[in-house]
This record gives structure tokens, sequence and C-alpha cells, in this order.
């Protein structure tokens, strides 16, 4: 069994900055679907967008949900549009806790709609985020437990997690 945890949710819900502190903590590697995705392909995921477009970037972006899917004792912080793939799905599920991390639109757009390399948000109202989060949420539900992130320093989220998933944890052991 693997035994891992992965990190779902819409952009800025704080998967990359609450894994890394998650992983930390655990004593964990920690592994990240975006940035395994741009040191394959040589590019930032912005650019592979552009330039490849997103069903390209998603056929790349699965190849490596299936690499982390089999990891041991790993934080995984995947892209947002992981869990559109079915695939991807049963992958991220197989032997592993799936947390999703809320967010609501207005705190993805404060936390992402600076960072110009978010390319979903390229060109975006703010209402177009919520949105596309709306349509995105039936998606993410099959999370074994869920994690609201609005107003919560990421320390925070990371001993949430903990706390929710300590007996799974101490059944690793």
């Amino acid at each position: 069994m693997p035994g891992n945890i992965v990190l779902i949710g819409f952009m800025g819900s704080g998967k990359t900055t609450v894994g890394r502190l998650l992983a930390r903590d655990l004593g964990w590697s920690f592994l990240d679907t975006d940035t395994m995705v741009e040191e394959r392909l040589g590019l930032p995921v912005k650019e592979i967008f552009a330039r490849e477009g997103e069903e390209f970037f998603r056929e790349v972006e699965k190849e490596a949900v299936a690499r982390v899917a089999t990891a041991r004792q790993a934080v995984i912080a995947t892209g947002g549009g992981a869990v559109l793939c079915g695939v991807n799905v049963q992958l991220l599920r197989e032997g592993n806790k799936v947390v999703w991390l809320q967010v609501r639109p207005e705190t993805a757009l404060k936390r992402a709609g600076l960072d110009d390399s978010r390319p979903l948000l390229q060109g975006r109202e703010p209402r177009d985020i919520a949105a596309l989060l709306r349509r995105r949420e039936p998606y993410y539900a099959f999370a074994d437990i869920y994690i609201d992130t609005d107003g919560k320093e990421a320390a925070a989220v990371a001993r949430e997690i903990k706390e929710a998933l300590k007996a799974w944890l101490e059944s690793l052991t």
C-alpha cells in the first residue's frame, strides 16, 4: 500500500504550501505534479498551456499522477484540474488518503490572482473564477476529508490534516 497523503483542490487552496509544511512535519517526501510536469517539459505550466494547450498538459499530468500515486509516505500536491480525469482519481485514491483543501472563490483569487503563472486565470473576471470553482467542486468530493482553508495559516491547515488523519498515520508505523 502506498500510504500517501494527496492534496486536491482549486488553485489558491494552498496545496503546495501546506503540502511542503506537512511533509516536513511528518518527515516524508513532498511531490508536486505541476512541478513534475514543468521539469519533464522544461517549461513553466503557463508556457505549456500557451504552446501546447490544456489537453496536452492534462496528458503529461496524467503521467505524473501515475508516478506519484505509487510513492510511499509522500505528501502529494496535485494540480487543481488533475481530478478531472477519472484515471487520476482512481490512482490517487488507491491506498492513499485524499484531502480536499477547500477555498472560497474570493480567497482563491486573492491567493492566486497576483500570480501570472496560472493559465486558467488569464483574462478572467472574478465571477468566471467562481463559476470554474463551482464546476470543479463535484470532482473534488471523492476526498476522504475536507479541510476549509479560508482564513487559516498554512501551518494551521497542516496541523488540522495531521489531527484528522492521526489514527491512519499511526497505523502506518
